[in-house]
């Protein structure tokens, strides 16, 4: 279903989009960035606070490190705009690290975990999880990538193809 350079890949591309996303983003004001932008999770900031909570969540499972500590609905108070400045590049690398150092068998199988969200024990093939950590940053970046445009930052091209080859230089 999907490889180790898959992951890779995706891993490049996931730092590339976030550096253009925060860097287009601090561009803006703190009011800016704050507006509520009827967005699903509200605005610029708050939809970053959301995909840093799922990102974390999501590479916890994988990597057994550690998780965001706190729940979905605490995110948007728990990851403020200079929280997020600074951890974003250390938890791209964190993801980055993981997908090269994963082995094809580490693919394969099911992953079991309790979802707070469902209230039990979920348990899906580990490529399909793995799958979606990489389509719901795609998804929350896709969001905030319109809403930079709409406030008149001028984020990157979000094409996968584009993806610069010196992106290992920022993790």
């Amino acid at each position: 279903m999907i490889t180790p350079a898959y992951c890779q890949e995706m891993a490049r591309y996931n730092a590339w989009q976030n550096h253009s996303i925060y860097h287009a983003a601090q561009g803006l004001t703190e009011a800016d960035r704050e507006a509520d932008r009827a967005a699903f999770w509200g605005g610029i900031r708050s939809t970053l606070a959301h995909l840093m909570w799922g990102d974390l969540v999501w590479i916890a499972r994988f990597d057994g490190g550690e998780g965001p500590g706190c729940g979905a609905a605490e995110a948007r108070e728990a990851y403020d705009w200079p929280t997020l400045w600074a951890a974003r590049p250390k938890l791209d690398a964190r993801i980055a690290g993981w997908a090269w150092m994963l082995l094809p068998e580490e693919i394969e199988g099911d992953l079991t975990w309790y979802s707070g969200f469902q209230g039990h024990d979920v348990t899906r093939p580990r490529a399909l999880c793995i799958m979606q950590m990489f389509n719901h940053q795609t998804h929350h970046r896709g969001q905030v990538h319109a809403m930079l445009t709409a406030a008149g930052a001028r984020p990157d091209d979000t094409d996968l193809h584009l993806t610069p080859e010196d992106v290992a230089e920022w993790l």
